[in-house]
């Protein structure tokens, strides 16, 4: 179990003079028990391989290092990779099963970070300024990540696991869809952190999944859905009116009259195909 407290917390920080920084999303958790409850969600064991993105002062990597095999951890404040360090190394009898690296998870080579003959599991507490970029970013360059719990905002949360048809879906939630399948775990009080958000967050979990298509690139799916998307509360006649008819629409089984937030990815792919064999018919050799 972890012994972590908001007091431990501010001690750190006070002793060497550091402030969290709004700039970079910094909410360190700072409850045991939330702690608890992610590395029991993870469903982590000897041989598992976990990357963290933002480890902060190590609390959540403490408690991941004791039950996984091996931690990868990816910080990109490197002020705070020393107080990391001696964190780990007061925690832990070994820290032999850690690595920390000093790098932005929108900008790190994870092929080369990532040993593509493990699978890894993502878990971290992200940072909220970035949970969505990051999230997407993971799945799409680091193909070795089968699966992964994250703490973001509830909102967030919320979007991204999103299903057709619900108010929250959206251009986050179909590509986020090309991936991998989402849900949302569990809520997480403010309380839970330091310094507080003024919002609630949440565990987001996911599983890689196998693409919808093989033909079809998710970059043409992203095009049409954020056409789509920019006229949301428009019907699919109206808002895609200028790149599909609604006879392509009828082919591909999508009501013309339908909205954009009723289709999941399938649907997005099925018009893409179907806006093939338009520009193919008879008559445009």
């Amino acid at each position: 179990m972890s012994a972590w407290s908001l007091e431990r917390t501010n001690e750190l920080l006070a002793d060497r003079g550091i402030e969290p920084r709004k700039s970079l999303g910094q909410n360190f958790v700072v409850d045991s028990g939330v702690i608890d409850r992610i590395v029991g969600l993870a469903d982590l064991g000897p041989r598992s391989c976990v990357v963290e993105v933002g480890p902060g002062l190590g609390a959540l990597t403490v408690a991941l290092a004791q039950v996984a095999g091996r931690v990868v951890a990816v910080e990109k404040d490197e002020s705070l990779i020393p107080v990391l360090r001696e964190v780990l190394t007061r925690s832990l009898p070994s820290t032999d099963n850690i690595e920390v690296v000093a790098g932005d998870a929108l900008d790190i080579e994870w092929s080369e970070l990532l040993s593509r003959e493990n699978e890894w599991v993502f878990v971290a507490n992200l940072p909220y300024n970035v949970s969505v970029p990051v999230v997407l970013a993971v799945l799409e360059r680091a193909p070795m990540v089968s699966r992964g719990l994250v703490m973001v905002q509830q909102e967030v949360a919320e979007r991204l696991a999103a299903k057709p048809g619900g108010r929250t879906i959206g251009v986050p939630s179909v590509e986020l869809s090309w991936y991998a399948s989402a849900a949302v775990r569990d809520t997480i009080a403010p309380e839970a952190f330091h310094p507080m958000p003024n919002v609630d967050s949440a565990l987001l979990e996911f599983h890689r999944r196998e693409a919808p298509s093989d033909s079809v690139e998710l970059s043409e799916v992203m095009s049409l859905v954020a056409t789509a998307y920019r006229k949301r509360r428009k019907m699919l006649r109206s808002s895609l009116g200028g790149v599909l008819s609604s006879e392509a629409m009828e082919r591909a089984g999508i009501e013309p009259t339908a909205r954009p937030e009723t289709l999941d990815v399938h649907d997005w792919v099925a018009l893409i195909e179907q806006s093939r064999v338009a520009t193919m018919e008879p008559g445009d050799n």
